[in-house]
């Protein structure tokens, strides 16, 4: 059940998002995290107070290295805040890990509403690693912003998941924490025209920070382990629903998951 999960993002130096989530994410659920890091950001519960771009040269270099040596089963990015970035990495992707899934959580704005993808790079998003992406994990202001509707219900969700699948991807979950209610619908498509929603009861919790990148690298790492999408949809969903449930309460803001807790099906 190893399986190893080449993680493209940035560093959350509280530990809750990014690279910090995706690693225990991983690693918990039975896979091997390897990473090559985009940006180091200075962030907590609260809010995210300064962001160090790494060169795009050195961020495929710490990939390359990783990939010729330990490989991959499955990449995952995050964070990729400019349009060099993008452009780099999706050249990395083509030309190192074809034929291997690639999970991209399509980073824009982090849970405390800071914006972690510079609006002049979402042009580069769509056009370099949408295409890319075995699947697309939008929640749905990202997914607002990559289809260009309005979602205001689940018939909107799956209308903007095949516009946003017409952009290339191959599958497109679109994730439905923001919309209101007692209830949160997740709506998986696929290019094969199958359509399947996900549901459970929302559970009222201010803990919610990295929710994105947890749920995104726990499905990477299913495809990792051979898992069908589904099942590694449904079994990131009941990780990620579970460490919210059984989150610490950390911070002033909104906090950190709880990702050492035992991992059980959905």
């Amino acid at each position: 059940m190893m399986g190893r999960v080449l993680i493209i993002a940035g560093s959350d130096c509280s530990g809750g998002a990014g690279i910090q989530a995706d690693i225990k994410s991983v690693t918990v659920l039975g896979g091997y995290a390897a990473t090559a890091i985009t940006a180091l950001t200075v962030q907590n519960t609260t809010g995210v107070f300064d962001v160090l771009g790494i060169d795009p040269k050195l961020i495929v270099h710490q990939a390359e290295v990783t990939i010729d040596d330990i490989g991959a089963d499955a990449i995952k990015t995050g964070m990729l805040h400019s349009a060099p970035v993008i452009e780099a990495v999706a050249e990395f992707i083509r030309a190192k890990a074809t034929g291997i899934p690639v999970v991209v959580d399509p980073v824009m704005v982090s849970q405390s509403g800071s914006r972690l993808l510079n609006e002049d790079a979402v042009d580069a998003l769509i056009k370099h690693m949408v295409p890319l992406a075995t699947v697309l994990t939008p929640n749905i202001p990202e997914a607002e912003v990559l289809s260009g509707l309005k979602i205001n219900g689940e018939a909107d969700m799956i209308e903007a998941a095949y516009k946003i699948g017409d952009l290339g991807a191959e599958a497109v979950l679109i994730k439905g924490g923001h919309a209101k209610g007692d209830k949160i619908v997740d709506i998986l498509w696929r290019r094969d025209g199958d359509v399947e929603g996900f549901e459970g009861d929302r559970i009222p919790s201010e803990n919610n920070h990295g929710t994105g990148c947890s749920l995104a690298s726990a499905i990477a790492t299913g495809l990792a382990q051979g898992m069908d999408l589904s099942d590694a949809v449904a079994r990131a969903r009941a990780f990620v629903r579970e460490a919210i449930r059984t989150a610490p309460n950390y911070g002033k803001g909104n906090g950190p998951l709880n990702h050492a807790h035992p991992v059980t099906g959905e």
